[in-house]
């Protein structure tokens, strides 16, 4: 049932991001591996994060989809709910609201309303909860710095990757490959090409 399950939402998110779509949330796989993925969430307009590209740390336990994805930022946010240190995100659904009923997607549009209605009474990060509380015009200024500095465009991200990785000593093709088979994970890269 389970990598029915999870085949059937991959497609789903896999039509998602293609080249040319335009979706607001979408996925990929981390290599060749159906447990790990790499969610995409656009900032929502008309908030801080408009224009930012958001990326999302997804593992999928081994009773999903009776347990819910295990979900981190990996960009880093000023949000009241996601730990501005570790990504970590306090979202009911993600924890003792989940339903079998939710997908991977519905999952990620959760975080992208979230985005849109932070929850400061129910915060992961007590800090930007209390500036969002307090202080709402320096929350945001906050939030959209971070936003500009930290959630920049997937495309322009890869390049940067890629770049760097060069910089190393290492061709091109070889980065871009080695890049696209680990899910765009620059870490695991650099493991494999030194390793």
């Amino acid at each position: 049932m389970e990598s029915r399950r999870l085949q059937k939402e991959f497609e789903e998110l896999f039509k998602l991001s293609a080249p040319g779509t335009q979706s607001i949330v979408s996925a990929h796989m981390v290599g060749n591996d159906m447990h790990h993925l790499k969610g995409i969430i656009k900032g929502p307009p008309d908030t801080p994060y408009s224009g930012g590209t958001f990326i999302v740390d997804i593992t999928i336990p081994p009773d999903y989809p009776y347990k819910p994805p295990k979900m981190k930022f990996d960009t880093k946010i000023w949000h009241p709910n996601i730990s501005s240190q570790t990504g970590a995100i306090c979202l009911d659904i993600l924890k003792d609201e989940w339903s079998p009923a939710l997908t991977i997607r519905t999952a990620l549009l959760s975080l992208q309303a979230l985005l849109c209605a932070p929850e400061p009474d129910d915060p992961q990060d007590a800090v930007v909860a209390s500036q969002y509380k307090n202080h709402p015009q320096e929350w945001a200024r906050t939030a959209r710095q971070w936003t500009q500095e930290y959630a920049k465009d997937i495309e322009q991200v890869h390049r940067e990757q890629i770049q760097r990785l060069m910089e190393m000593g290492f061709e091109e093709e070889v980065v871009r490959k080695a890049l696209e088979s680990a899910g765009w994970d620059e870490e695991a890269v650099v493991n494999s090409l030194l390793g």
